[in-house]
Formats: structure tokens, C-alpha cells, sequence
């Protein structure tokens, strides 16, 4: 079986590797609740999670949405969050 590599699929793992390294931080360095929430979210992301998701629920999330979402994520983080702040901080 040969793994499919396209441009989608590369962008899901990027991004969703980011944001579960963020929920990480945030487990570590803030606090845990924000953690899961961030672990949540990059499940959305990640192509193996993405074809479960199909696969229960018969859709999956457009491109479009993940795309808005994703920079949502990214501006809460640097922005809002507390994990931002240590950041400013170094």
C-alpha cells in the first residue's frame, strides 16, 4: 500500500502538530484545561482523525472551516492566552 502524500494532507499534519505542540505547552507551562481543548482541536486537523471522523459521522469538516479555525486558534494563542503572554515575556 503506498502512502498518498498531497498538499492537504502535508498542511494537516503541519498544522495539527502545531497545535497539539501548543496544547502540550500549555499543559506544561499554564494549565491543563486549555490543554485538552487544544488536543481536541488538533484532532480536526490530523488526516488519520479526519478519516475516522468520516467514517462515524459520513462528512467531514470543509476546507474552508479549518482554514478560519486555524487562524482563530493561532490568534488566541498568541493574543489571549496565558501561553502567549510567557512568550512576550522571552
Amino acid at each position: 500500500m503506498e502512502a498518498k502524500i498531497s498538499t492537504p494532507n502535508l498542511l494537516g499534519w503541519l498544522f495539527g502538530s502545531l497545535v497539539f505542540i501548543i496544547g502540550v505547552l500549555n499543559l506544561v507551562l499554564v494549565h491543563p484545561v486549555p490543554a485538552f481543548g487544544y488536543f481536541f482541536l488538533s484532532c480536526l486537523y490530523l488526516p488519520p482523525t479526519t478519516a475516522l471522523f468520516k467514517q462515524w459521522f459520513g462528512f467531514t469538516m470543509p476546507g474552508i472551516i479549518k482554514i478560519v479555525l486555524g487562524i482563530v486558534i493561532v490568534m488566541f494563542t498568541l493574543g489571549v492566552s496565558d501561553l502567549g503572554d510567557m512568550i512576550d515575556k522571552l
